[in-house]
């Protein structure tokens, strides 16, 4: 149990509307999620006001994403070495997410158009303290 290939499987069904949400989020958190290092950090990108962890379900999802670097950053990333941690899903969220001190979340396979997902700093998905509805009445549902 874990294997990023049924947080895949999750994914699917959430991108073609069925599924339940939480099953989602409880297949992240079992997963063993791959964050490449950057510069000495975790992998991270800012978008809208959220800074994500970039994580990958496996070798190969994080390949793609290599190979995508290299098409935009050029040769500097075909000859970068590409250093990954392996977290379990829950570590990332309940731990990692916090120690950030800025609202983040998770982006699992970015780039996968078909297949990433995004886990946005929202109550059910990162400890509440760290949510940033969790002060919205019925925490922002």
């Amino acid at each position: 149990m874990g294997d990023g290939a049924a947080l895949v499987d999750r994914i699917a069904e959430r991108r073609a509307g069925v599924g339940d949400p939480r099953a989602l989020v409880g297949e992240l958190r079992r997963a063993l999620v791959l964050v490449p290092y950057d510069r000495g950090g975790l992998w991270t990108a800012e978008l809208g006001g959220i800074r994500w962890v970039c994580g990958f379900t496996d070798e190969a999802a994080l390949a793609r994403f290599a190979e995508e670097r290299v098409a935009v950053e050029g040769a500097g990333a075909a000859s970068r070495s590409w250093e990954y941690a392996v977290f379990r899903g829950a570590r990332l969220l309940d731990e990692v997410i916090p120690a950030m001190g800025v609202p983040a979340g998770v982006a699992v396979n970015v780039a996968d158009p078909d297949g990433s997902m995004l886990f946005p700093p929202v109550v059910g998905i990162v400890p509440d303290s760290y949510a940033v509805d969790a002060d919205v009445p019925s925490g922002g549902r």
